[in-house]
């Protein structure tokens, strides 16, 4: 590797303007907060004015509320970044390309920064990224390793942000999304894997193209590096024979594998004497047989062990101590979108999250139900058709048990078919199976129904993405 000034995004132009289209996203909103923390003049455009293009404005970033190609002539960039639902005849784009710019897909440009840092641990697998991304930032900043940060949800601790951008490039944590191969970008030193589904359907057809993409991921780990995983997911399993298999034929060194358990399954670190109070996890931390400490977490759920676990190895083997590991495990609250709890309706308590997958669905659902609470409503909205088409039947027996739900019609916004498919068919099917299911193709017209059907004491639960989870906001603004 070269040295670190011309290495990475080190090797841009020194001052150079950048343009994020698609800027009010998630992962693209705390990008240009990270490119104009590295110093470079920042600008963007996005069609849907929020909070977040808002945020970014006050922060001195050029904000555009129109994708034309008058805004590239007017901001004069010198490199574009765009998300991938961005297409080349977007004018934006066009007008890039007309004048020969450097265009990086989002992905890529997250990989230019993770070729900036010397430590790079990248957070992966289908259900968990963010919650153990953030765990695990919060150990190394209590440890005093001052990480910069990359997460998929906003973060209280980054003051409502997306990312934290440390003092040094010494080390990076950021979440890896495997949607269109795009953690294949992204170097790493710690290379973590939460667990391994049948997901973004899109893009893998077959839960085998899946176990393929994260064998391939781990490629991207230095040879003396670390790769932790749980010691139960058969799947995490098959993809490390693939890739143990690859690399004992290239004559490679395999990276050292970490392994985590929470179901006495033999394990490096390992959560023991599992305890609930009140539906919260406590357990003791272990590496190795040494005792590390006994962590008492504040978000519930048996998959926040899990969660835990894998943010307590990735934090140990990148400087943090026991004590801090704890503490910080002691004090995480979650990030946004995570079982959050908005507050009180009517005397419900209103949680929302982002568990649009079937098997996020019922980890979630099953967390709640070991909480304090009278009923359990949930509000579901499944999120893709291609996603809702090929996992039906596992929408259907997660959300069976449910004692009522109500479903707001599929979200998606890089679909323009709706492969004949409907939220409605989920509710028709549950219905038929002896459940009890209602679908609104009105979102909105759910609160009138929720008012109807709750009593003090209850968990309205709302499951979804951004679209749906508006919803919480919306009731505890009317309490």
């Amino acid at each position: 590797m070269s040295t670190l000034e011309s290495r990475g995004i080190d090797s841009l132009k020194p001052g150079a303007k950048i343009y994020f289209i698609g800027i009010g996203g998630i992962s693209m909103s705390g990008l240009a907060l990270l490119a104009k923390g590295y110093g470079f003049s920042v600008g963007g455009s996005d069609m849907n004015p929020s909070e977040r293009t808002k945020m970014l404005q006050d922060k001195g970033i050029t904000i555009y509320n129109s994708q034309v190609a008058e805004n590239i002539a007017d901001f004069n960039p010198d490199y574009i970044v765009k998300t991938a639902a961005i297409l080349p005849h977007n004018p934006e784009v066009a007008e890039a390309m007309a004048r020969d710019l450097r265009i990086f897909e989002r992905s890529e440009f997250l990989g230019l920064i993770t070729d900036s840092y010397n430590n790079v641990i990248n957070i992966s697998g289908t259900h968990g990224k963010t919650t153990t991304t953030s765990m695990t930032s919060l150990m190394l900043m209590e440890a005093g390793k001052d990480p910069t940060v990359h997460i998929g949800a906003p973060f209280d601790a980054f003051g409502g942000n997306t990312v934290r951008l440390g003092g040094n490039r010494n080390l990076l944590v950021s979440e890896a999304c495997e949607f269109k191969r795009s953690f294949l970008q992204f170097r790493s030193t710690t290379a973590a894997i939460t667990n391994i589904d049948h997901d973004h359907v899109d893009c893998y057809p077959t839960l085998q193209d899946v176990i393929d993409v994260f064998a391939e991921f781990t490629k991207k780990v230095d040879d003396d590096g670390y790769i932790v995983v749980s010691a139960s997911d058969r799947n995490i399993a098959k993809a490390l024979d693939q890739a143990r298999e690859e690399r004992a034929r290239n004559n490679t060194a395999m990276p050292t594998v970490i392994t985590c358990s929470s179901d006495g399954t033999p394990a490096d670190f390992q959560a023991l004497n599992i305890e609930f109070e009140e539906g919260l996890p406590n357990f003791d931390l272990e590496y190795e047989g040494e005792f590390l400490g006994r962590a008492h977490l504040l978000v519930p759920g048996r998959h926040n062990i899990d969660n835990a676990l894998t943010a307590s190895a990735c934090a140990y083997l990148n400087g943090a101590d026991p004590y801090s590991i704890i503490k910080a495990l002691n004090e995480f609250r979650g990030a946004d979108g995570r079982y959050t709890v908005k507050g009180k309706y009517k005397g419900c308590d209103v949680v929302v999250d982002y568990a649009h997958h079937p098997t996020a669905a019922r980890a979630t659902i099953e967390a709640a139900s070991n909480m304090p609470h009278g009923d359990i409503l949930v509000v579901f909205q499944p999120l893709t058709f291609n996603r809702t088409k090929l996992l039906f039947e596992d929408y259907v027996t997660s959300l069976l048990p449910c004692k009522k739900i109500l479903f707001g019609e599929i979200f998606s916004d890089r679909e323009s078919d709706n492969l004949g498919i409907s939220s409605k068919d989920i509710a028709d099917e549950i219905n038929r199976r002896g459940g009890d299911a209602e679908f609104f193709p009105d979102k909105m017209d759910i609160i009138p129904r929720i008012d109807e059907l709750i009593k003090p004491g209850d968990i309205i639960l709302i499951l979804g993405p951004e679209d749906i989870r508006k919803l919480g906001d919306l009731l505890c603004k009317e309490a």
